[in-house]
């Protein structure tokens, strides 16, 4: 499953990210990571969830993003809900490239129980309508 927490900056998105990794973190039954661009989230987020800086590993892209992706599910089978923060500040504002990359992720989680959740600092109206679907209910 994936689901988009969307809006503009200083919205609160990070917020409502920081709260629903701690409930998946109080409700799975595996293990949980978080990904961010830099460590503005080290003090926010519980030490027992993997919180990983992308920019350590050159991540800049859609491309890279779902492949370093399936990297930690192919290193971690009873991972079940992988968060990202700021994912247009990690990978850009192409929308094809973003909307390939959610759909992509739709279909790698399907066969698993596993929910991605990302933020994407944008206007509901200027994402892709494709993509309206997997908006977050806030």
């Amino acid at each position: 499953m994936v689901k988009l927490i969307v809006g503009k900056k200083g919205t609160g998105k990070t917020k409502q990210l920081v709260d629903l990794v701690h409930t998946a973190l109080d409700k799975s039954k595996g293990n949980v990571v978080c990904i961010e661009k830099g460590d503005s989230l080290t003090y926010d987020i519980k030490p027992q969830v993997r919180l990983v800086r992308a920019d350590e590993y050159s991540i800049d892209n859609y491309t890279k993003m779902f492949g370093f992706i399936g990297g930690i599910l192919a290193g971690d089978y009873d991972c079940t809900d992988i968060f990202i923060d700021s994912i247009t500040k990690l990978c850009g504002v192409d929308s094809a490239a973003m909307t390939a990359f959610f759909i992509s992720l739709e279909e790698l989680s399907s066969s698993r129980e596993l929910t991605i959740t990302s933020t994407v600092s944008a206007d509901l109206s200027e994402i892709p309508e494709v993509l309206h679907k997997y908006v977050h209910a806030q």
